[in-house]
C-alpha cells in the first residue's frame, strides 16, 4: 500500500512538474525565453491575437499620442485578412512579430504541426513587410523542448511574459489596470521589468470587441510616464 502510494506521488509530482515547465510563463526549465529585463522601470507592452479591426488601429492611436513603442504577436491568417494593419503597425515603429498561423495549443501538436504553425505566420508576417520575423510567443504559452527548438531552427527568439492583463474576455479597462498593476507591484519588488501581456485581437476572429485593452493601455501609459517609466519592445531585453 505504501509503495503504491508513493509511487502514485511521484507520478503527481512529475506531473505537476510538467505542467509548470510546459504552461507557466516564467519558467525556463524547457529552454530559455525573454521574460523581462532587470531594471523595474523598464515596461513592454506586448499585444497578442491581432490585427483586429478597428482596435488596433485604435490602439495605434494611443501608442503615437504618448510617443510609446510596443510589441505585436500577430496570428498568421489574420495578418493574410489584414495586411495593411500589419503595415501600419510597423510603420508606427512597432515591432511585429510570431503568434503562429492559426493559434493553438503547441503542447498538443506534433512536432510537423508545430514546425509549419510557425514557418506559415513567418511567410504572412514577411509577406506584408518584406522584413524577417525575429520574435515568437507560443499561444497561451505553451510549449515543449521542441517548440523552442523549433523556434530557433527558424530564427525566432521566444517570449513569454510576467504580468497579464486577463483582457482576452469581456471586462472592464478597471479591471485590465488593477490586474496590471498587481503584477508591476510584484516585479518592482524583485527588481525586475514589467512585460504586459495584452490582447488587441482575440483567436476567434477579427472584430473582437477590445474596446477595454485601449483604454486600459491610455490609463497605464499616462501613469507610468509621469512615475519616470520607460517603455521598450521586447529587442530590447534579449
Amino acid at each position: 500500500m505504501l509503495a503504491t502510494i508513493a509511487t502514485a506521488g511521484a507520478v503527481s509530482l512529475a506531473a505537476g512538474g510538467y505542467a509548470y515547465a510546459a504552461m507557466w510563463p516564467t519558467s525556463q526549465i524547457f529552454g530559455r525565453a525573454i521574460i523581462g529585463g532587470p531594471d523595474a522601470a523598464e515596461f513592454a507592452l506586448t499585444y497578442d491575437d491581432g490585427p483586429n479591426d478597428p482596435h488596433t488601429r485604435h490602439l495605434l492611436d494611443v501608442l503615437a499620442k504618448y510617443e510609446v513603442r510596443a510589441t505585436f504577436f500577430l496570428i498568421g491568417r489574420f495578418v493574410r485578412q489584414r495586411p495593411e494593419i500589419v503595415r501600419a503597425i510597423r510603420e508606427a515603429g512597432h515591432l511585429v512579430a510570431n503568434h503562429t498561423m492559426t493559434h493553438p495549443v503547441l503542447l498538443f501538436q506534433s512536432p510537423k504541426r508545430v514546425l509549419e504553425e510557425l514557418r506559415s505566420c513567418n511567410a504572412a508576417i514577411e509577406d506584408a513587410l518584406d522584413e524577417r520575423v525575429q520574435y515568437f510567443r507560443p499561444p497561451h504559452g505553451a510549449r515543449r523542448p521542441d517548440v523552442l527548438r523549433a523556434a530557433r531552427e527558424l530564427g525566432l527568439t521566444p517570449v513569454l511574459w510576467n504580468v497579464m492583463g486577463y483582457d482576452w474576455k469581456a471586462t472592464t479597462a478597471d479591471a485590465v489596470l488593477a490586474n496590471l498593476r498587481k503584477g508591476i507591484a510584484r516585479n518592482r519588488r524583485r527588481g525586475a521589468g514589467s512585460n504586459l501581456l495584452l490582447h488587441d485581437g482575440g483567436q476567434a476572429g477579427i472584430g473582437q470587441d477590445r474596446g477595454h485593452t485601449v483604454a486600459a493601455t491610455a490609463t497605464l501609459v499616462r501613469q507610468a510616464l509621469a512615475e519616470g517609466v520607460r517603455f521598450v519592445t521586447v529587442d530590447a531585453w534579449g
